[in-house]
């Protein structure tokens, strides 16, 4: 069996911390699960410093406790973004009127060839560049 590669946008992530939805968070730590254990995870440094600073600011979460998380996430594929990333999230985030941000998610899990990128924020069954994005919280 081939296992997918798919990138996990940060929300995803940092649902995983967020105790001010229980069911979210336990669905969200259930997604992660299932994607260590049967495909491959991808993310890139912008997932990762998003996931931090919002761990800490917006959760409250120790920033100890967040970094031992981020030092965990090294057990993940992850892409650096670089200048290259960054051209192609303007040109993505300019042809679909998505914000940069965005685009510059878009831009890392086409340059690390995923299929899939698990996302709460973009359109559900949309394909960018050939990375078809899914809300993993309206699917079972």
């Amino acid at each position: 069996m081939i296992k997918s590669r798919i990138f996990l946008d940060t929300n995803i992530l940092v649902y995983t911390l967020d105790n001010h939805d229980s069911e979210k968070q336990h669905r969200a730590r259930r997604i992660v699960k299932n994607v260590i254990e049967c495909d491959f995870p991808v993310i890139s440094t912008q997932v990762i410093q998003e996931f931090y600073s919002a761990s800490v600011k917006k959760l409250g979460v120790d920033p100890l406790v967040a970094k031992n998380i981020v030092h965990s996430l090294g057990r993940m594929d992850i892409i650096s973004v670089g200048l290259d990333n960054i051209e192609q999230g303007i040109d993505i985030s300019i042809v679909y009127c998505l914000s940069f941000w965005d685009g510059l998610i878009i831009a890392s899990a086409e340059a690390a060839n995923c299929s899939l990128l698990f996302s709460e924020d973009l359109n559900d069954g949309q394909i960018i560049r050939g990375v078809k994005i899914v809300n993993p919280f309206l699917h079972s």
